[in-house]
């Protein structure tokens, strides 16, 4: 059902502390490693959104055993390539691009074939990039067409350990090939362009045999396959992505300030907050602590009347791949014209991302030149939206969404925001602690 929202008034200023919900991209790898992990597994704080349950439904179909109990939830593991299943099944990934690049990798074995399957959105996106590499450690696929759902796979009993370039700085596809190295007798070398490393960190957390390099611009690493590790217990942080729009949000507001309480702060997921500061906001991260590989801490911002105009550097564009929409938003508050370079890759996205935002900010009065792989943005720091703005066919990408909520509480005007359930995918919450901060949202 298409469930629009609408909003007449900015928000009002607010001082206040929240949490928003856990990490999904974690928790998609949590759970995926505790289905193969020795023993009962615990997982807490798991997002209830869209994604996350579509990783569920795709492992019990594999005959992993998932209970919730509480706030808890039990996964029960029997080690490497240990699923059992039914012949003909079909895994549906939903509107999740992690589940489904990911699986891939831990099907590569698969003694049955299996076919992949995913919503319309995810169905447009490209799998080649990850078919590739999988087949050379020797599973076979079966395509509908050249690169898109549905993909039926079939694993081999001879799988071999191979040698990857990953040169577009995709963390799924580097962890889809780092999941299947683990049924790879030997050594899986991967030279991967930088991107985030909650992958990286799990298999260190693990014991699983890693060895990793750091480069300037790239990462080589080895995997050592066919360890088994143990089950464990994981407290999910609260997700950066997610907390990104309320960032933004309080910048753009004001005479606001905000707490975001426990919030994963890896390096390689804080591109934004580095842009942001760039642009003269002053976000602070207090309480640092490391749990299990992992940065956690809280997040404290503080409204901004004018930021400045940049040139953003395009080293920092896989660690801020998914918040680009909302930066694109804290930069019609600078005087000047901001530049974002190297960014075809949020065309690949849910939605065509970097046309859909440049459409949005033409429809509020804000000047762009779009090109098919960057953004020019001219600021307009005392915008302030008095028409009509109508938001729909964004192909329900649940960050558009969110974009164009925080758009209206900033900038003004009379909105009406279609496929407002398009939140579940990734932050079931969203509406509800944006009301929370004193947004009228009908």
């Amino acid at each position: 059902m298409n469930k629009a929202v609408s909003i007449y008034k900015k928000i009002k200023n607010y001082n206040t502390k929240i949490t928003v919900d856990g990490d999904k991209s974690i928790s998609i790898r949590a759970l995926m490693l505790a289905a193969w992990g020795l023993g009962k597994s615990k997982i807490k704080n798991l997002p209830d959104s869209e994604d996350v349950k579509s990783t569920i439904n795709c492992l019990k179909k594999l005959g992993v055993q998932i209970n919730k109990r509480g706030e808890n939830y039990e996964i029960f593991g029997n080690g490497i390539n240990s699923f059992v299943y039914k012949k003909g099944i079909v895994l549906n990934a939903g509107n999740s691009g992690t589940c489904a690049r990911l699986i891939l990798g831990l099907l590569i074995a698969s003694n049955k074939k299996i076919k992949l399957t995913g919503d319309e959105s995810l169905s447009k996106r490209d799998f080649l990039r990850i078919i590739d590499p999988l087949k050379k450690f020797g599973a076979i696929f079966f395509q509908s067409n050249k690169k898109n759902l549905p993909i039926s796979i079939l694993g081999s009993d001879l799988i071999r350990p191979i040698k990857y370039q990953e040169n577009i700085g995709s963390a799924q596809c580097k962890s889809s090939v780092m999941l299947a190295a683990l049924n790879a007798p030997g050594t899986t070398i991967i030279k991967s362009k930088k991107s985030r490393d909650h992958t990286e960190l799990f298999y260190k957390f693990l014991k699983i045999p890693i060895k990793i390099k750091k480069k300037k611009y790239f990462d080589i690493i080895k995997i050592e396959g066919k360890n088994n590790f143990k089950a464990f217990n994981y407290n999910i942080p609260g997700d950066f992505s997610s907390s990104a729009f309320l960032i933004v949000l309080t910048l753009l507001s004001k005479n606001s300030e905000l707490k975001i309480r426990n919030v994963n702060i890896n390096p390689s997921r804080i591109g934004c907050i580095k842009i942001l500061n760039m642009m003269g906001a002053n976000i602070l991260f207090k309480n640092k602590k490391k749990y299990k590989g992992e940065i956690i801490g809280d997040i404290f911002v503080k409204s901004k009347k004018i930021l400045k105009s940049i040139n953003c550097p395009t080293n920092l564009n896989s660690n801020a791949i998914d918040e680009f929409l909302i930066i694109f938003l804290a930069a019609i508050k600078t005087k000047g014209i901001s530049v974002f370079k190297n960014l075809s890759e949020l065309n690949k996205k849910e939605s065509p991302r970097l046309l859909i935002a440049s459409n949005i900010l033409n429809k509020i009065g804000v000047k762009t030149k779009l090109k098919s792989n960057s953004i020019k943005i001219y600021g307009n720091p005392n915008l302030n939206i008095s028409k009509k703005i109508v938001i729909k066919n964004f192909m329900k990408d649940h960050r558009v969404f969110m974009m164009s909520v925080i758009a209206a509480l900033s900038f003004g005007g009379q909105w009406k925001i279609h496929d407002s359930e398009s939140t579940k995918t990734s932050f079931p919450n969203f509406l509800k602690i944006i009301k929370s901060l004193g947004a009228k949202i009908n």
